[in-house]
């Protein structure tokens, strides 16, 4: 067993560790190295398993195999400025509503530590906001995934994050998307249901799940059909996990157009499809979702806040390519 701060550290199983979970087993011999650490960097491909890529925590170890965990060199905490633009609807000294763009990642990580929002918000609101909910994470009180565009709030203060925190977390938020999806969602006004978790074939998704998971709920209504080929239609969330508009339409045989996730073959609609609408659809280079509306207390006046923005232009492209076929 080797260590160090960074750099790759080699582990072979022994007899005693055999049939225990493989992050059970690295966290017992790497007692530096919290569980939670350990799963993130297996998360990242940053685990092989006798020289190939191990993504699964609970796989059990087996004696006589090779582990190499590659440890990153550590960064700073603190993400630093950046001048990045971005459409600000709405700024004080408590908050800032902005309309991300698709494309832009919320908040740094392994694999994005600059060019995000975070990095854009710490230039533009300077060293008031650093700190604010945290070091990595300043002043975000919830997220988008990279390629959904639309309407997020983040606090320029503690009592602003608190509050708006508080508010998302007990669902006080008005909230809504727009999708455009592959086949018509029936009946016009429905519900999709199903507890999702993370996919066990594939860590990078998430899946509707049979034990476990977290509960959710996504609320749709069907705002105009494409033919039979396809929709576009508001969701509201219930709940807020993880990509779970995506999931759920996905699971209920309407996947999101462009989605690189969850839309992993050409849907049998699309065979319906006009030949322009169709190619279009199947070239649109991300998950066709916007977060159209916002509306929130304000948490230093009281003042109902609302926020309404059109989808961008790709978007709605598409969607007139799709109304004129």
């Amino acid at each position: 067993m080797t260590d160090s701060t960074h750099g790759p550290r080699t582990l072979i199983i022994t007899e005693e560790f055999a049939g225990q979970r493989t992050d059970r087993v690295l966290t017992a011999c790497f007692p530096d190295l919290s569980r939670s650490r350990i799963r993130n960097l297996i998360d990242e491909g940053r685990l092989t398993r006798n020289g190939l890529c191990l993504r699964e925590p609970a796989d059990p170890a087996r004696p006589g195999v090779e582990l190499v965990l590659d440890i990153p060199v550590p960064t700073s905490a603190a993400p630093e400025g950046e001048a990045i633009s971005f459409p600000i609807l709405y700024e004080d000294d408590d908050l800032i509503v902005l309309d991300k763009p698709a494309g832009l990642v919320v908040h740094p990580a392994p694999g994005n530590e600059t060019g995000t929002l975070v990095n854009a918000l710490v230039a533009h609101c300077g060293e008031s906001l650093v700190g604010i909910g945290g070091e990595r994470r300043p002043g975000i009180v919830h997220r988008l995934d990279k390629d959904t565009s639309g309407l997020m709030v983040a606090a320029k203060t503690e009592r602003a994050h608190r509050a708006l925190s508080e508010d998302f977390a007990a669902r006080r938020i008005d909230r809504s998307y727009l999708a455009l999806c592959w086949g018509v969602p029936s009946p016009a006004r429905g519900e999709y249901e199903g507890n999702i978790g993370r996919d066990k074939r594939d860590r990078k998704r998430m899946a509707i799940v049979g034990s476990g998971g977290k509960e959710a709920l996504t609320r749709y209504t069907l705002l105009r059909a494409f033919g039979t080929y396809a929709a576009l239609v508001e969701c509201r969330l219930a709940t807020g996990r993880t990509h779970q508009i995506r999931v759920h339409f996905s699971a209920n045989g309407h996947p999101l157009m462009g989605d690189p996730l969850y839309l992993r073959r050409i849907p049998a609609i699309a065979k319906t499809c006009p030949m322009d609408a169709r190619d279009a659809a199947l070239d649109f280079p991300r998950q066709a979702l916007h977060a159209a509306r916002l509306g929130f207390t304000h948490p230093a006046t009281g003042e109902k806040l609302l926020f309404e923005t059109t989808p961008p232009e790709d978007f709605t492209t598409l969607e007139r390519i799709l109304m004129s076929d």
